[in-house]
């Protein structure tokens, strides 16, 4: 019992000090791993024996548990953040929308939004998707005379959907690998895929409500200075990528990995000589997004080595915290792997027969409680790495359907202390009680449809 108590004590540090003290949750993450691998007693030391480590001490387990996640998955979120930027600045997302828009047509407004968000969230996260799509959602919701209201509800349930359940976003990339899935991230994508779509016309369904409603915060100076300026996007990128070009860095390693993951069924479809050996090595998720990277050089316009220059800093630079957040989740759930806890939770819980609804119990309550879902998916998946096994979930599907169940709980809820409710928000003219009836809640539906196709799927899958 004291081993629960100590845990629960790790949980709230993180959740309390990253909501309401604002502390960054990499700092949290690192000093609940320090603390509570000292009350959980383990060494303060190496313990050696004839000069061989038998036992790790608080700092060994720490220092692995970091380092080992992200040797396994840091590069892949960098190269993944690096071509986000590159869509990103190109001009490829508004492609890409403008490609969707053409091809629906103005039937389907709210649908078409949605779809639009869908697919700009595979690469970019989902604020920046809101911010780049803002002016065609809003010269869109003119154009087809439905409410800014339901078009902003509908694109951002999109751009949610995608951002919590598909990689290469960082948030599923970072709990894939803290569920040991770094390898088969094409099963992830398999997987996350048709869930994502079926949240995202979940969220679709509750934005119709809105088709009538006129925003409560209706526009300000600064509002329509900002909206002055996203509307000279367009003139100000000049001539806008192909759609073959602005797809091209997102589908291509999407492809490569699900074939590298098709060609190491058990049943070996591509056989074992050299036409595996080639598939299964691009299909890595490094060298896949590699070849991504590879691909989005034909996006840069100017000077192509200072204007790439550019775009890796940056890339960089927004991976940077993703990086420390994740390294430090791998970090928190090393130190309870080295402890009984593992074990004595996953007794208790089998007993109770939650299964695959505790990832989401646990991803939901840190979602709502500290407002970022990519650390919701983070520590929640390093927090039940150790219990798969008393759960039930220890198969590579189980995991694979653990991360869509964290997925789900890190969408429920997004309310005031999640930088996206504000971006949608503020962009949408909403006043905050009409954005918590309208995006608040449907980030609750969309979390709730999440876990009941996730459930479904376990009776089926496992």
């Amino acid at each position: 019992m004291d081993l629960i108590i100590i845990l629960l004590g790790m949980v709230a540090f993180i959740v309390i000090g990253s909501s309401k003290f604002k502390i960054h949750p990499f700092i949290t993450l690192m000093t609940a791993a320090v603390v509570g691998g000292i009350a959980f007693r383990l060494p303060l030391l190496d313990v050696k024996e004839d000069g061989e480590v038998t036992s790790q001490g608080v700092v060994s387990v720490i220092s692995s548990g970091f380092g080992g996640l992200l040797g396994g998955i840091g590069l892949v979120i960098i190269f993944g953040t690096i071509i986000g930027v590159i869509l990103e600045k190109s001009g490829a997302a508004i492609t890409i929308a403008d490609g969707i828009v053409k091809l629906l047509g103005n039937r389907f407004p709210t649908l078409t939004m949605t779809i639009i968000g869908f697919f700009v969230s595979i690469p970019v996260f989902c604020d920046s998707g809101f911010v780049i799509l803002n002016s065609l959602k809003e010269s869109m919701s003119k154009r087809m005379s439905t409410s800014p209201v339901a078009m902003s509800v509908a694109l951002a349930t999109g751009l949610y959907a995608t951002h919590t359940f598909v990689p290469p976003t960082p948030g599923p990339i970072a709990a894939a690998g803290n569920l040991g899935l770094e390898g088969n991230l094409g099963l992830v994508i398999l997987v996350g895929l048709p869930v994502a779509i079926i949240t995202a016309l979940a969220g679709n369904l509750w934005a119709r409500r809105f088709s009538k409603a006129i925003p409560e915060g209706e526009s300000t100076e600064d509002f329509e200075a900002q909206m002055a300026a996203f509307e000279n996007q367009k003139e100000e990128l000049g001539t806008l990528p192909s759609s073959f070009m602005a797809l091209a860095p997102i589908g291509l390693p999407v492809l490569l990995i699900m074939l590298g993951s098709i060609a190491n069924f058990p049943s070996k479809p591509l056989g074992t000589g050299e036409l595996f050996t080639i598939v299964a090595f691009m299909g890595t998720p490094l060298v896949a997004l590699l070849c991504g990277l590879v691909v989005s050089l034909g996006l840069i316009k100017g000077n192509l080595a200072s204007t790439f220059n550019e775009r890796i800093v940056a890339g960089i630079t927004a991976a940077a915290p993703i990086l420390l957040i994740t390294g430090a989740g791998g970090a928190f759930g090393a130190v309870i792997k080295a402890t009984d806890v593992g074990d004595y939770l996953g007794t208790s819980l089998s007993d109770l027969g939650v299964g695959i609804f505790m990832p989401f119990l646990v991803a939901a309550a840190l979602k709502s409680a500290q407002g970022s879902s990519t650390v919701a998916l983070v520590a929640t998946s390093a927090l039940v790495e150790p219990l798969l096994g008393d759960l039930g979930l220890s198969s590579e599907m189980g995991r694979v359907l653990t991360v869509m169940a964290i997925g789900s709980g890190a969408m429920t809820v997004s309310h005031a202390n999640d930088s996206f409710f504000w971006v949608v928000t503020q962009f949408s003219r909403m006043s905050v009680g009409q954005a918590y009836r309208a995006q608040t809640l449907a980030t609750l539906i969309q979390g709730i449809t999440g876990i009941a196709l996730v459930f479904g799927l376990s009776l089926v899958l496992l």
